[in-house]
């Protein structure tokens, strides 16, 4: 039986996940991104009586990514990722490029190698950590949401595509939940190289527009989807959001433009500026 691969575990969802598959008695890999976390997630898994590899995997690295190719994988979570907030018209180039490199690119050439060594076995599973953003679109999320509709759209072409060899695709579509992620997402202009005189919007004045989530959800889900207790593709979590998920979807065939003489804002910019960071649910 092979390993069960967790990249972006040295915090959050994928250290969580990682711990308790190895609680269970899974064989886990959790990999991080840079040499450092290793030596922390090592510690941490030895005062917890855990045994796991923990390797280092920057999925954006061309030689990382063929290293991981030699480990024995059959089940692979997507995981890794990085959120970028902001308008669309103050983000910079920079760092769009670099929302789309981890989360899209480095993702699914990863995936690649991993998906052809599934399919000469015949045999395998390939989770993605998506969001409700991958679904749907909240203001100043929209790089991030981009990343993740994309990372969608890769799932659904292949899980059509590997159908044949009996390789399970899933997607795992978190919505707020409270782990720091989203908070930090919205803090990322203060590394920008822009002028903020330039920019549209005052960034010291916004915060993450929803109340979040306790994390646990998330992550039982995340752990049937890996070890097959649940068959479903697409797993969004809180279930309670599927309804208002789906309402929001539908509601673009309705939607008029703009009113070119302006007016009220968005309820969600609305929002951006009046709740607090990390408000929980």
């Amino acid at each position: 039986m092979g390993h069960i691969l967790i990249t972006g575990a040295g915090s959050g969802f994928g250290k969580e996940i990682a711990f308790r598959l190895a609680e269970q008695g899974h064989a886990v890999i959790a990999a991080v991104e840079i040499q450092p976390q290793i030596f922390a997630l090592q510690q941490e898994a030895q005062k917890c009586g855990l045994s796991l590899s923990i390797e280092k995997l920057d999925i954006t690295d061309p030689a990382d990514r063929a290293k991981a190719w030699q480990w024995d994988v059959d089940i692979l979570l997507n995981n890794a990722g990085i959120s970028e907030g902001g308008s669309i018209i103050d983000i910079p180039a920079e760092n769009l490029r670099k929302q789309f490199e981890v989360n899209v690119i480095g993702t699914i050439l990863l995936t690649q190698g991993f998906a052809r060594e599934m399919v000469k076995n015949k045999k395998g599973r390939i989770v993605f950590m998506s969001s409700v953003a991958g679904l749907t679109v909240d203001p100043f999320t929209g790089a991030y949401s981009a990343s993740k509709h994309a990372i969608e759209a890769f799932a659904i072409a292949l899980d059509k595509e590997l159908k044949y060899f009996g390789i399970q695709i899933a997607t795992i579509n978190p919505g707020p939940f409270l782990t720091g992620f989203n908070d930090r997402m919205f803090e990322t202009w203060k590394s920008w190289r822009n002028t903020p005189e330039d920019r549209v919007f005052d960034y010291s004045q916004l915060a993450f527009p929803h109340e979040q989530f306790d994390p646990e959800e998330v992550i039982t889900t995340t752990l049937s989807v890996l070890t097959g207790k649940t068959k479903r593709y697409r797993n969004l979590v809180p279930a309670q959001m599927e309804k208002d998920t789906e309402k929001q979807i539908s509601h673009v065939w309705d939607k008029l433009q703009n009113n070119p003489e302006g007016g009220a804002k968005d309820p969600l910019v609305q929002k951006a500026y009046q709740i607090r960071p990390g408000t929980p649910a």
